[in-house]
């Protein structure tokens, strides 16, 4: 946490205050999750969608490796870039995070009313077993559709 961020306050049983960094996203979390899976289904690869400090959603990947775990430093710089992200096979691979075995394939910024909150990718993995997957440009449109719906959602 940094000067200025939005907290949660909450307290357990024993009265001890906790504080939890807010994430605008978080309240779409069941909304989220069920896009991520439906996604997921039908692109046939791993789907994500983090908040600006972590991974908040996972399908198609262990939830047990991702869910509230850090993003990369990579991965920020591409949703503080504000654009789509679509993998170049000849460039350096982005992590999603410092410690999984997944990378970035495809990620778009998730902006509502201007401000950044996030963003959804597709991932993918050097050992995995080859699967059909969808062609590079649909795969490209669907991540940058989910991108601005769940934009427009969090405005609404």
């Amino acid at each position: 946490m940094s000067g200025g961020d939005p907290l949660e306050i909450y307290t357990d049983r024993d009265g001890e205050v906790i504080f939890k960094k807010y994430s605008p996203i978080g309240e779409l979390n069941a909304f989220a999750a069920e896009y991520a899976e439906t996604l997921q289904k039908t692109a046939g690869m791993p789907i994500f969608i983090c908040d600006r400090d972590a991974v908040i959603t996972v399908s198609g990947a262990s939830k047990r490796e991702y869910m509230d775990r850090k993003i990369s430093r990579a991965l920020e710089e591409i949703i503080e870039s504000r654009t789509l992200y679509v993998r170049d096979a000849g460039k350096e691979t982005i992590a999603l995070t410092d410690d999984g075995s997944h990378y970035v394939s495809c990620a778009m910024p998730i902006l509502a009313e201007g401000d950044i909150i996030g963003c959804i990718a597709s991932g993918w993995q050097y050992d995995a077993p080859t699967i059909e997957k969808i062609n590079d440009s649909i795969e490209a449109k669907l991540i940058q559709t989910a991108g601005i719906f769940l934009g427009k959602q969090m405005e609404n």
